[in-house]
């Protein structure tokens, strides 16, 4: 383990926000204006997002895609914002940016993006759901902090591929989970890792905190309930996926919010049957 090597990485993360492809003011501006109780004028969200042609494009490409299933044509950033929601939108930019920096850098060997964009979807969509029963976080929030939950691997294979590959050889030599095989390689997590780059991005603790402790929620100092939802989406999904090794994480993490194992696997199949994440994941490619 190389600690002194993973805190000069968390040094650089803030530089991350240069390779965004929109400008990072638009994000603290995005969420000032859908974090406003709806008073927020539509049109002025709509603006906001207009002022970058090149996002605006890709919002509408996404609005149009299978994964929303809209029987009309969504022709302008304003009927997009008026037929998706405020904070749908919220994620939606934050998932093409998310897009954008694999754009930017060659990605290490090994490191499948489709699948990374389905899972990260299927996550967003299954922690929806649970907060929507439980009400332990917003339901939006949750499905925002989803869709960003593992960036913080993204990030490790984009700007550090060398250490990327050295925790995958630690993880298919010792068949040990992920995050340990970070934290044994440079003494920190993803979810950290992630947490600290969107911190950067100005993002609020509603996302930060869930994302920065999923892998220990137990231990969370604030935001508790909010990381164990997202903890408990990513068990419901690998699950699902047919990791078994993940049915004790499951069953620690729903019993947490009140749900057996069971029940919490029901809402994520059901809401990963009502939208295909493959879908979302294909557009975005």
């Amino acid at each position: 383990m190389n600690q002194e090597h993973g805190q000069r990485f968390l040094l650089e993360l803030p530089a991350v926000q240069s390779d965004l492809p929109f400008s990072p003011a638009l994000l603290p501006r995005l969420f000032r204006l859908t974090d406003e109780d709806g008073r927020s004028p539509l049109e002025a969200i709509a603006a906001a997002i207009a002022e970058d042609q090149g996002l605006s494009s890709r919002v509408l490409a996404m609005a149009n895609s299978a994964f929303y299933g809209f029987q009309f044509q969504v022709g302008s950033v304003a009927r997009a914002v008026t037929v998706l929601g405020l904070r749908e939108i919220r994620s939606l930019v934050l998932a093409l940016g998310m897009r954008g920096l694999a754009a930017r850098r060659p990605l290490p060997r090994g490191f499948a993006l489709p699948r990374y964009l389905e899972h990260q979807f299927a996550v967003a969509l299954a922690a929806r759901a649970l907060a929507g029963q439980t009400r332990a976080m917003a339901p939006d929030d949750a499905f925002t902090a989803g869709v960003l939950h593992d960036i913080g691997k993204l990030v490790t294979a984009l700007y550090r591929p060398d250490d990327w590959l050295a925790q995958a050889a630690l993880v298919a030599r010792e068949g040990i989970p992920w995050h340990e095989a970070e934290t044994r390689h440079f003494g920190l997590d993803h979810g950290l890792i992630g947490a600290m780059v969107l911190r950067s991005w100005n993002l609020p603790e509603e996302l930060t905190e869930p994302i920065n402790w999923h892998h220990a929620p137990e231990t969370a100092p604030s935001r508790r309930e909010a990381a164990y939802t997202i903890a408990c989406a990513d068990a419901c999904v690998r699950v699902l996926d047919g990791e078994e090794s993940m049915a004790p994480v499951l069953e620690t993490t729903a019993a947490a919010l009140g749900l057996t194992a069971r029940a919490a696997l029901q809402l994520a199949k059901k809401s990963l049957a009502a939208r295909d994440p493959g879908q979302m994941a294909a557009a975005l490619a």
